[in-house]
């Protein structure tokens, strides 16, 4: 028999079909293509999509690719508006008569507030719709930032910090979350790659706050001008971010199979038909006004409190924890080590730099991430590589052979970052520190992330949470008391040491699941949190 006529939306775009299917185990999809199926890399595409040109699997790449670039664009503002004000560490403890310590605060509690908003706002985007939090973060992050240019006290600024980086906290759940909305899986690793550029540029705000400076103006005016960005963005978020929370309800195919739950009871495993037959109705794409609306999403269902309880379950997920400690280390070190340690070596003898230009360690962070950009779709490639040689059999380790070759460079940047503060060498050891151990964070941030996605049938949102909360965590801790222990313990034990040897472990633990994650998936999926997990999954999909 031939293949049936593909559906067409009203305005005559064709819409995409695929026949693809999660086996038994998360994260192992079968690929194989089937008559009529689109593909990519010779594969058929997951998750299948709706026969709706409403769904976001369907929509046009220009209009997938503006949103992505709005979300990423919000987390390079948030970022670099959280990171930027080291450079002034030295000024505000003048200024308020504080302690270096307390002025870093300043940076590390601000952090905190960026992890931990998403416990909020998080379950709101899923209980109430992506884009009306995305836009009331926003205004929050901006007014935050208005704040910030006019208090004149320690407390007030403080107080304002905390507000933007708690606005600004869904900025890091939500470029995720809508990478798995609207793209394809073989999509995910080159999308998230583009996001991770975008948050690593972040790094580079002390630069920009350090010319500020070196133009003669005020620190506020570095908020004035993240506040103005800010303002721009979400003039053009609310033109472009339509709302991507879909439920895609398709018929089931005749040719789904059961297969054994945990418990021994029959289910089915659905293999979406996504091929329309002849009386299908194919409803109309929304238009551009009808797609500006920001309100009439409620999830009346979903449990919002339930959604925060459970999310401290996914600690208890290998993949998950993994990037968890993979993105609170680096954090730690890229974000608030690096940019505590060098302006107050730097301004200091031998150096004698001037407090002007001590943000100029963001060039050497911007050159580490910028080398690193030509290998975003290197993961990607791989897996379809290794997923032909399958007979179109695709597993979610197959992509984490590209990150083997910087598996030892981060911690090896570490040591030369250490010993150059210890023994106060060149200032080009400090910019080769922070490029080799940037440049192998780009992978680790980038196709971690993906692979735990891959990996575990989980509600994206809820996972989403805990890495936030534990990433915030990890890197507040690093940088919390760091200029009292390198004082202490000198920077070589502390950077070179004990530092280097956590990212070694933690990049070490690559082989590990290059190894034995399918088994660590086998496992996982059998447990009782797997079957806590799946039960919130179902409840979106029936909602």
């Amino acid at each position: 028999m031939g293949a049936p006529e593909p559906a067409t939306t009203s305005g005559g775009r064709r819409l995409v079909h695929s026949h693809a299917k999660e086996c038994d185990i998360p994260g192992t999809v079968d690929l194989s293509v089937r008559e009529g199926d689109d593909t990519a890399y010779g594969q058929a595409l997951y998750p299948v999509p709706a026969e709706d040109p409403n769904d976001p699997l369907q929509w046009s790449p220009a209009r997938k690719t503006l949103i992505l670039v709005v979300c990423s664009l919000y987390s390079f503002l948030s970022n670099s508006s959280l990171l930027g004000p080291s450079v002034y560490i030295g000024i505000f403890a003048a200024e308020f008569n504080t302690t270096f310590t307390e002025a870093s605060n300043l940076i590390s509690y601000a952090n905190l507030a960026f992890g931990f908003g998403s416990l909020l706002l998080v379950p709101s985007y899923h209980k109430f719709g992506r884009r009306p939090v995305m836009l009331g973060s926003l205004i929050l992050y901006c007014g935050g930032l208005l704040a910030c240019s006019q208090v004149k006290t320690y407390s007030g600024l403080m107080a304002a910090r905390v507000v933007h980086c708690f606005g600004a906290s869904v900025c890091e759940a939500l470029p995720v979350q809508l990478v798995n909305d609207i793209f394809f899986l073989h999509e995910r690793g080159k999308r998230l790659g583009y996001y991770t550029v975008c948050l690593c540029f972040g790094a580079t705000g002390p630069l920009f706050a350090g010319y500020m400076l070196n133009g003669g103006h005020s620190w506020r005016l570095f908020f004035w001008v993240e506040f103005a960005f800010g303002a721009a963005l979400f003039i053009l978020a609310f033109f472009v971010v339509e709302e991507t929370l879909y439920h895609r309800k398709s018929p089931v195919d005749s040719s789904s199979e059961r297969h054994s739950s945990d418990n021994g009871e029959e289910k089915p495993v659905a293999v979406e038909n996504t091929t329309a037959e002849p009386d299908t109705v194919i409803p109309p794409r929304k238009t551009f006004v009808e797609t500006l609306k920001f309100w009439g999403v409620y999830e009346k269902d979903a449990d919002f409190f339930m959604m925060i309880a459970r999310s401290f379950t996914y600690f208890l997920v290998p993949h998950v924890f993994w990037v968890i400690t993979t993105y609170g280390i680096y954090i730690g070190l890229g974000a608030l080590t690096f940019n505590y340690i060098f302006p107050l070596k730097i301004t200091a003898p031998p150096y004698n730099w001037s407090q002007l230009d001590s943000g100029l360690i963001a060039v050497a962070s911007f050159l580490g991430y910028l080398l690193a950009i030509p290998f975003t779709p290197s993961s990607d490639r791989l897996a379809a590589r290794l997923t032909r040689k399958n007979n179109g059999i695709r597993e979610a380790e197959m992509r984490l052979g590209v990150m083997l070759p910087v598996m030892l460079l981060a911690p090896a940047g570490l040591i030369v970052f250490g010993f150059a503060a210890e023994k106060d060498l060149h200032w080009v050891a400090y910019f080769a520190g922070v490029v080799m151990c940037n440049f192998c964070s780009y992978f680790y941030f980038t196709f971690t992330l993906a692979y735990a996605i891959d990996s575990y049938t989980s509600n994206i949102s809820e996972m989403l949470i805990a890495m936030n909360l534990g990433k915030q965590a990890i890197s507040f801790g690093m940088g919390l008391d760091l200029l009292d222990w390198v004082t202490q313990h000198g920077y070589a034990v502390m950077i070179a040491g004990v530092f280097g040897g956590i990212l070694l472990a933690n990049n070490l633990a690559l082989v590990g699941f290059m190894l034995y994650g399918k088994r660590i998936r086998a496992f996982m999926s059998k447990t009782w949190l797997a079957r806590v997990h799946r039960e919130s999954v179902r409840e979106i999909a029936t909602h």
